[in-house]
């Protein structure tokens, strides 16, 4: 007897009729409990795993939507501890939403589903005209940037409004197609980008290639004004994860200034305390003038 998700997530009932665990041993501390009937074995639970026990829980039918089917999509741009989200047939009685995971009833289209190692999941498409109709108008581009990297042109979800004129959040596409960008290169990015273009500074090119002569490769720069040979750089937790990754990161950061570029780098902790000096330091090396108070508020408000 085959039992869907086993050995990652599974159904306990399944499992124990495929002889695959007894009652007892399901109870203990090998497993945990994801959701009724839903099962995992101990350990960390992401939102990879949370969204496979929705879906198994959510029953026939069920589609991965929203942030889960970024996930599974190779998309990540939930934030940490996001719930997991599946659609089921509007008017289908069944799973509702509880503690850890929303439950949309609403129309796919075929053309809006796919597959991902067996799960039902909404498509690169229609996951990105969700995400930018449910979430922030941030976090919403964020989706979008993240989903359209190397798949499709942000513009093509102007099809969608069109579809599904009516649906709730619809006329927040337009926003985010204003800012978006299938360039940028991961989630913070995107949001370091909104930062300055938001406060009125010239839009910089993401992920711009600039040529290492010496070492004929290129290093790829997250936010660049190539006329200014400025660069603007997002500085993860990754970049000092080990001695060998802070000691490439430096050499990387030599290469550039050797050739003549000015780098500015921030982390995450700046971006969320200290947007407005951030702002000010790449004004200031873009030589544009500094915008007084009348200006800042004339400027366009959007969530951080």
């Amino acid at each position: 007897m085959t039992v869907p998700g086993w050995p990652e997530v599974f159904r306990g009932t399944q499992a124990i009729a495929a002889g695959l665990v007894t009652r007892g041993r399901l109870r203990g501390p090998e497993f945990q409990r994801l959701l009724p009937d839903t099962y995992a074995p101990a350990g960390p639970v992401d939102l990879r795993l949370r969204s496979l026990a929705a879906y198994l829980w959510a029953g026939p039918g069920a589609v991965l939507c929203g942030y889960s089917a970024a996930e599974l999509l190779g998309a990540s741009c939930a934030s940490i501890g996001a719930p997991a989200e599946v659609v089921v047939t509007a008017g289908r009685a069944g799973a509702r939403s509880r503690q850890g995971v929303i439950v949309r009833r609403d129309v796919l289209h075929p053309g809006e589903i796919t597959e991902v190692d067996g799960v039902r999941v909404t498509s690169r498409m229609r996951t990105a005209f969700d995400l930018a109709r449910w979430r922030s108008p941030t976090e919403g581009i964020v989706a979008v940037d993240a989903l359209a990297r190397g798949a499709f042109a942000p513009d093509l979800l102007l099809n969608f409004t069109v579809r599904y004129a009516g649906l709730r959040g619809v006329r927040k596409i337009l926003d985010a197609l204003t800012w978006a960008d299938a360039r940028s290169g991961s989630p913070p990015e995107t949001r370091l980008r909104l930062l300055l273009v938001r406060a009125g500074l010239p839009r910089p090119v993401p992920q711009h290639p600039v040529l290492d002569d010496e070492r004929r490769r290129a290093l790829w720069l997250d936010l660049a004004w190539p006329e200014h040979r400025l660069a603007v750089e997002y500085d993860g937790d990754d970049h000092f994860a080990t001695p060998e990754k802070a000691r490439a990161d430096a050499q990387r950061h030599t290469r550039l200034v050797a050739a003549g570029w000015r780098v500015l780098r921030y982390t995450a902790h700046e971006m969320r305390h200290e947007p407005d000096r951030i702002v000010a330091e790449v004004r200031r090396a873009l030589g544009l003038p500094r915008r007084d108070a009348r200006q800042r508020d004339l400027s366009i408000s959007h969530d951080p």
